[in-house]
């Protein structure tokens, strides 16, 4: 997944923040007077909750009223996503999502009860949650390279696990054999962890991973970390190389963490909420914070995520229909 640009990080601290708040329309008086609460569509303790509440908590101080996380998980998202559109557009409910729902659950799902492209106004990128791919300890595989390599000498014969039909790790993998022009066998898993634990298990091969699902299990020596997929290499692993520059020229994925707001909020109360993610992010506690999670803090405006946003959801859509994935 191409990561999205973070030049907004700097341009709103700069105009939002040195010299004065200026968002182009008006926020309501008084607003907020009281707490806001963020749906989180994910279960407790997963790497976006985890980010959720490392920036909400920062946001509340700022702000001086409490923005309360509400963990709503179920039906792949769907049923905390719907909570969120049908919330009052005041401002008061914001959702937490991740990219799996706003751009992968839409061309899996026949019948949505929501629309991410207008029951939602979006707020701001916060993060993205960075990811690699991992092989048991004592496989022979030591790169992205040698996994292409196996997979093209036994074609169909080298499995990966994933977080289930149509989960992030399912599309990362059809991605990257799409790309490699590959064939292997996919096993779906009820969850990330427990196909993490697949690959340390040697049940599976391999399996792509978000960095905070897998890394204490590459510290204990039972998995090994054979790529990463951002554009460069991450400093927390500077000897481990990218899947692009390891056999897959331009291969790049990871996981966002976005705030957005039911359909008809306010403009003015929008744009306010994304500078005060901005400034959230700006703050060196915060960002130490969310690194040590696996993620990487973003920070866009409303327009921008917007866009990325219809982008994704036309991928996916491509991706999704060639490779004939479905969520069953």
């Amino acid at each position: 997944m191409t990561t999205m640009s973070r030049r907004h990080l700097a341009t709103l601290l700069c105009a939002l923040l040195g010299c004065g708040i200026v968002t182009g329309q008006p926020v309501p008086a008084g607003y907020p007077n009281k707490t806001i609460r963020m749906i989180v569509p994910l279960a407790a303790g997963s790497a976006v909750d985890n980010a959720a509440r490392i920036v909400a908590q920062k946001m509340g101080q700022n702000l001086g009223q409490a923005i309360v996380i509400e963990n709503q998980p179920g039906a792949a998202g769907l049923i905390g996503a719907g909570a969120v559109a049908k919330a009052a557009p005041d401002g008061y409910t914001l959702g937490g999502f991740n990219d799996s729902i706003m751009t992968m659950l839409p061309n899996l799902q026949t019948k949505m009860p929501w629309d991410i492209l207008k029951d939602f106004e979006p707020v701001s990128l916060v993060a993205t949650v960075e990811w690699g791919l991992v092989v048991n300890a004592e496989a022979p595989q030591r790169s992205a390279a040698d996994l292409i390599a196996s997979a093209r000498q036994a074609p169909g014969k080298i499995n990966y696990g994933s977080g289930g039909n149509g989960s992030p790790q399912h599309i990362a993998m059809a991605l990257f054999a799409s790309q490699a022009r590959v064939q292997m066998t996919h096993v779906p898993y009820k969850g990330a962890t427990q196909a993490a634990m697949g690959v340390a298990g040697k049940e599976v091969d391999a399996a792509f991973q978000g960095i905070a699902t897998v890394n204490s299990l590459v510290r204990a020596g039972k998995l090994r970390l054979v790529g990463v997929t951002t554009p460069r290499r991450m400093p927390q692993f500077p000897d481990v190389p990218t899947v692009s520059e390891s056999g897959l020229p331009g291969f790049e994925f990871n996981s966002w963490f976005a705030m957005m707001a039911p359909a008809g909020t306010p403009k003015g109360i929008v744009q306010f909420l994304s500078a005060e993610v901005a400034k959230a992010l700006a703050d060196p506690e915060v960002r130490e914070k969310l690194v040590a999670q696996g993620l990487t803090p973003r920070g866009t405006s409303p327009d921008e995520l917007g866009r990325s946003t219809r982008t994704q959801l036309a991928r996916y859509g491509e991706l999704i229909r060639q490779n004939g994935i479905t969520a069953e």
